[in-house]
């Protein structure tokens, strides 16, 4: 037996085809009485519309298009997590790929995307082409596009204020009575970098303290540990106690090079991140750092994204969440009692 069609709930309801669309579209309006019959029609027949061919005629599929650099970093899946939880709460369905970084392959995913009528995009990426930029522009559709370390310009965005951020633990590591800090900044030529180090720079020179520089070639677990010789030459120089990681996978990497030399963690050196990824809580001493709310970065993306969408409230090009420190076991205190 064929599946019933609009015509045969138009002719057990006794209305027109029309009337029948405008009741499951809520296009127009429509008598009670007429709605009833119709929505009793449908009950009665099981009708199942035509989501594909409702949708390209509404030109709306309550579908988010989610575009990630990959799904297994860590950081990009929380994300994930918050703009498909919000989505649930407001009946909208996300579409995800990861491009990998190949620019081929962002442009590949937009255009596909495009054609299964998405009604906005959000974009997580660690650098974004500008041809990518101008591609998303031109599709007409409203787009988030979060990456925490370039910069920004018309663009819509969630961050934090990592200038501000980094000022604060940098001022709580001195109130923890540390008077020598050595940081490892990542690359100043990010938007990230240079806010997170201007932070830095700024608390020690308030608070009149001793610090080193040391700059990071990138931001892994490895390069954190490889850099562990040179780090503990500015220590023995600065009369150090603490070594502040502009990111938490420099941290854990340093972390592990102090266990393989007989060194231990705050005994004998301090260390505190950035990010709070997932594995500074689970690694041993526990990592002090400073949280990026990533999951709610995702999470009121989506939020304004429908909101958009809604004409409830427009886009801002800059949402700024606020952070906090995360007090584990990885810094010793000096305070005096």
């Amino acid at each position: 037996m064929s599946a019933p069609t609009i015509k045969d709930v138009a002719k057990l309801a006794g209305v027109s085809i029309s009337t029948v669309s405008r009741v499951m579209n809520e296009s127009k309006p429509v008598s009670p009485e007429s709605r009833r019959k119709v929505l009793d029609a449908i009950k009665k027949l099981d009708f199942k519309p035509n989501e594909l061919a409702r949708s390209l005629v509404m030109r709306k599929s309550n579908m988010i298009g989610v575009i990630v650099k990959d799904i297994g970093i860590s950081y990009m899946a929380q994300i994930i997590r918050g703009i498909e939880e919000i989505g649930r709460m407001y009946n909208y369905d996300i579409l995800l790929s990861s491009t990998y970084g190949d620019i081929e392959a962002e442009h590949k995913i937009i255009e596909f995307m495009c054609t299964k009528q998405v009604e906005g995009i959000i974009m997580i990426s660690e650098k974004i082409n500008p041809e990518i930029l101008f591609k998303l522009k031109s599709k007409k559709i409203p787009f988030v596009r979060l990456d925490k370390f370039y910069e920004y310009t018309d663009e819509h965005t969630v961050s934090i204020d990592y200038k501000s951020t980094c000022n604060k633990m940098t001022n709580y590591l001195v109130d923890e009575g540390h008077k020598s800090i050595v940081f490892i900044s990542e690359d100043v030529t990010s938007r990230i970098g240079r806010e997170k180090l201007a932070g830095f720079n700024e608390a020690v020179a308030e608070r009149k303290v001793k610090s080193a520089l040391i700059n990071a070639k990138d931001i892994t677990v490895q390069t954190g540990y490889d850099m562990g010789e040179e780090i503990f030459k500015l220590i023995k120089e600065n009369n150090s106690t603490v070594v502040f990681a502009s990111e938490d996978t420099l941290a854990i990497g340093f972390i592990s090079y102090c266990y393989d030399n007989g060194l231990k963690v705050p005994q004998d050196i301090s260390v505190a991140g950035f990010g709070d990824d997932l594995i500074a809580s689970i690694y041993r001493p526990a990592l002090t750092t400073i949280e990026e709310p990533y999951y709610d970065m995702g999470a009121i993306s989506m939020r304004k994204l429908i909101k958009e969408l809604r004409n409830e409230e427009k886009l801002k090009d800059v949402t700024i969440l606020p952070s906090r420190i995360i007090e584990r076991g990885s810094v010793a205190t000096f305070k005096k009692k």
